[in-house]
C-alpha cells in the first residue's frame, strides 16, 4: 500500500500565492478522494482560519507544537465543504496578536522540539490514520519554521513570480537552502503574463530548468478573477471549470504520480 506524502508550500517572499496554492491543491486532492490535512506553518500571518472560514478551533496548531495537546483535537473536519468522496481536514495557526509574538520569540531549542512534533505526524496521521497528504503552508522566506516544514516534507512546491527581485531570491534560496536538504522540488511561477500556448510552456519550462536547476510543477497566468475574489473562495471548488482549476488538476496529478522530474 502507497504511503501517505507530506507537501511543503514554500516561496522566497510574500505576495507570490503561496497559500492560494496550498489551499487549492489541498482541496485538489480531497476532490480526487484523497484523504487530506492542510497545515498552516505561517505562525507570523496565519491566514487559513480567514480563507476558511473556520476562527475557532477546539486546539491550534500553535499548542500542538508547544505540546499542550494531541493533534487531533487541532484537526478540524471541513469534508461537507467540498464535493466528491475525499476528506478534508485543516490544522490551523491561531491568529491572535499575542500568539503571533510569542511564536516569533521561540528559540532554536523549542524550534528543534517543534521539528520532532512535526515528523512524528509521519507515523500519527500517514501511517496510522491513512492520510493521503499532509499539506503545508509555510512562511515565505528563512524562517525557522519554514526550515522544519521543508524538512519533514516528501515534497516542496515553490511559489515564485518573474519579479527580478523574487527569480533572484529564489534561485539563491534554492541553491543554499533545498540543495543541502536534497528535496524532492518543483516550481510554480504564477501572474505570468505571456501566452500560455504549448510551445511557449514547453520553452518556459526549458528555460526555468536553465535558470533555477529544478524541473517546473506549474504555469499559472495571471488571472483577474482570482484577484477579484480577494481569497474568499476555495477556488478549485467554486470554479470547476475554470482554467486554474484544470492547472491544479494537472499539478495534483504530477505530485501524485512522482512525475516532477
Amino acid at each position: 500500500m502507497k504511503m501517505g506524502k507530506i507537501v511543503a508550500v514554500h516561496s522566497y517572499k510574500g505576495g507570490t500565492g503561496k497559500t492560494l496554492f496550498s489551499v487549492n491543491l489541498a482541496a485538489t486532492f480531497a476532490k480526487h478522494g484523497k484523504k487530506v490535512c492542510l497545515f498552516d506553518l505561517d505562525f507570523r500571518a496565519p491566514s487559513l482560519f480567514a480563507i476558511l472560514k473556520t476562527e475557532n478551533a477546539p486546539c491550534w496548531l500553535n499548542d500542538y507544537l508547544n505540546g499542550n495537546c494531541g493533534i487531533n483535537k487541532v484537526l478540524v473536519d471541513l469534508s461537507s465543504q467540498l464535493q466528491g468522496n475525499g476528506n478534508f481536514f485543516a490544522a490551523l495557526a491561531n491568529p491572535s496578536t499575542e500568539a503571533i509574538r510569542d511564536m516569533s520569540a521561540k528559540d532554536r531549542k523549542w524550534e528543534m522540539r517543534a521539528l520532532g512534533r512535526l515528523l512524528s505526524l509521519r507515523n500519527t496521521l500517514l501511517s496510522d490514520q491513512k492520510f493521503d497528504y499532509l499539506v503545508f503552508d509555510t512562511s515565505p522566506g528563512l524562517q525557522y519554521s519554514s526550515i522544519n516544514a521543508i524538512v519533514a516534507a516528501d515534497f516542496v512546491v515553490v511559489a515564485t513570480t518573474g519579479d527580478r527581485s523574487d527569480v533572484n531570491g529564489t534561485r539563491r534560496m534554492l541553491r543554499e537552502l533545498y540543495n543541502l536538504f536534497e528535496k524532492k522540488t518543483g516550481l510554480v511561477i504564477n501572474k505570468v503574463l505571456d501566452p500560455t500556448s504549448k510551445s511557449k510552456k514547453d520553452e518556459m519550462d526549458t528555460r526555468v530548468k536553465d535558470l533555477y536547476q529544478v524541473p517546473m510543477l506549474g504555469l499559472v497566468p495571471c488571472f483577474c478573477e482570482i484577484l477579484r475574489a480577494e481569497g474568499n473562495l476555495i477556488f478549485v471548488q467554486d470554479k470547476p471549470n475554470h482554467p486554474f482549476t484544470k492547472i491544479l488538476d494537472e499539478m495534483a496529478k504530477k505530485i501524485d504520480a512522482n512525475e516532477v522530474n
